[in-house]
């Protein structure tokens, strides 16, 4: 597979990433645009591991390493956004106001 195809869709993965993240107020939706940007790091990893030096494996171990912090991000998260959904009845950003003075 060619670097340049990796790098397009890793790109592309970011980007709706990045707009999800802006547009988006609820905050299930903003937890997997997180996602969305982590694997496209993933991607990137991968792709210049592969391109730079095939026969080693770091890429992938720094993928595995993201997996393993984006899982437990998106555990707390989800945590989080259970415990607050309980307590307002809501998941909108807006009205998460629990931090303001």
């Amino acid at each position: 597979m060619q670097l340049q195809y990796c790098l397009i869709l890793a790109a592309a993965l970011f980007c709706i990433g990045i707009y999800g993240l802006i547009t988006s107020r609820n905050a299930v939706r903003v937890l997997m645009s997180i996602e969305l940007l982590l694997n496209a790091v993933n991607l990137n990893l991968m792709g210049f591991s592969n391109y730079l030096d095939p026969s080693n494996i770091r890429g992938q171990v720094f993928a595995i390493f993201v997996i393993t912090i984006a899982a437990a991000e998106a555990a707390v998260g989800l945590a989080i956004v259970l415990a607050i959904y309980r307590n307002r009845e809501t998941t909108d950003m807006e009205q998460f106001n629990l931090l303001k003075w």
